[in-house]
């Protein structure tokens, strides 16, 4: 993720001097005078690396500034959930603290520790970053970590009650439809057509898992010898059909030769060839959870949908000046067009 400059004074979305106050009193081991600065990538809440004057780095994470939907920004939940999710053998950086005072900054903000690894953004991190034999433990990695979450028990590690468990696409198609209505900046005939397809065709939910929500390349930090040091971006984690999370890793692990959604598939992390195909994902991901996988075509079709629904919210909230820095706003609506009309493909082959 690229940082912009630090800066000792307040820059959008950080108080510097009540927020310092806070860290000195509650982070242990802290030295003042701090510096922030907003790291770009996200697209959702605002993350802030955060230097002391000791050169320790700590991270800041907090909900995007002016109105947002009431239930998408939840920092408690997603403090919690890191905290939690620590206990297990995924990789996530160390909470450090929980700040639900407004006053302080406007909003709740969390912390946690600052781990130095890539983010695979794109392409040209990929080959700056991984050789071939980097690539293929990486995508072993991906899938041992990723069966790793699904296998654990939530309420073995504090997330019982995270969310329901059962009826998940039910209710994961509720959700993004409400949201979509909420948030859509125009008319998308496609998005209704997905949704009718995707409700009538719901598979049996194979058992209760922790379902990241977000789970790609793109969400992780990774060595240079093809390991993720850290899984990302918690704040859709919720309780419910594992098999979503490897639908949705597998709409964004593009290989050679794909056919482009507006450019994404010439530019993902994995287009540059060297990684595992979808089939051998999918295989090694089923010989750890002797999950069975036939219908993961639907999976795809309904993250396609999904994140439709998710990035349209972010246009909308980049149109609004709530995100905190600039965007080209049409590569976003072309992104939403081009996923919805990929999961309307999917869902007529499945039906």
């Amino acid at each position: 993720m690229a940082q912009s400059e630090g800066t000792a004074g307040d820059i959008k979305g950080i108080r510097s001097a009540p927020v310092s106050e806070w860290l000195e009193a509650n982070v242990e081991g802290l030295k003042p005078p701090f510096r922030f600065g907003l790291i770009a990538g996200g697209h959702s809440n605002l993350t802030y690396k955060v230097d002391d004057a000791a050169g320790r780095s700590i991270v800041l994470r907090r909900p995007p500034t002016g109105a947002v939907l009431a239930t998408a920004h939840d920092m408690a939940r997603e403090h919690k959930i890191i905290s939690a999710v620590a206990k297990s053998d995924v990789p996530v950086p160390t909470a450090l603290g929980l700040c639900e005072d407004e006053s302080v900054n406007d909003a709740p903000f969390y912390l946690m520790d600052y781990i130095e690894g890539t983010v695979l953004n794109d392409a040209n991190i990929t080959r700056e970053v991984l050789d071939e034999p980097a690539r293929k433990a990486l995508s072993d990695h991906t899938a041992e970590v990723l069966a790793a979450l699904h296998m654990v028990e939530p309420a073995d590690i504090g997330l019982g009650d995270l969310g329901k468990r059962e009826d998940y696409i039910a209710r994961q198609l509720k959700r993004w439809k409400g949201q979509w209505e909420k948030s859509k900046t125009r008319e998308l005939p496609a998005m209704d057509e997905v949704f009718e397809g995707l409700s009538k065709l719901i598979p049996e939910q194979q058992g209760a898992g922790i379902v990241h929500g977000d789970y790609r390349l793109g969400n992780m930090l990774v060595s240079t010898e093809g390991r993720i040091l850290a899984v990302l971006d918690w704040e859709l984690c919720t309780l419910g059909d594992t098999l979503a999370d490897l639908g949705y890793l597998l709409n964004n692990w593009f290989q050679p030769g794909d056919e482009s959604l507006d450019g994404a598939a010439a530019f993902g992390p994995t287009s540059v060839g060297g990684f595992s195909t979808r089939e051998e994902l999918v295989e090694r991901y089923a010989s750890l959870t002797g999950r069975e996988l036939g219908n993961v075509d639907y999976y795809r079709a309904f993250q396609y949908w999904r994140i439709s629904a998710i990035v349209e919210g972010v246009l909308a909230r980049y149109l609004k000046g709530v995100m905190g820095n600039e965007a080209d706003t049409d590569v976003f609506r072309k992104q939403v067009e081009g996923t919805a009309h990929a999961a309307l493909e999917l869902i007529q082959s499945v039906s």
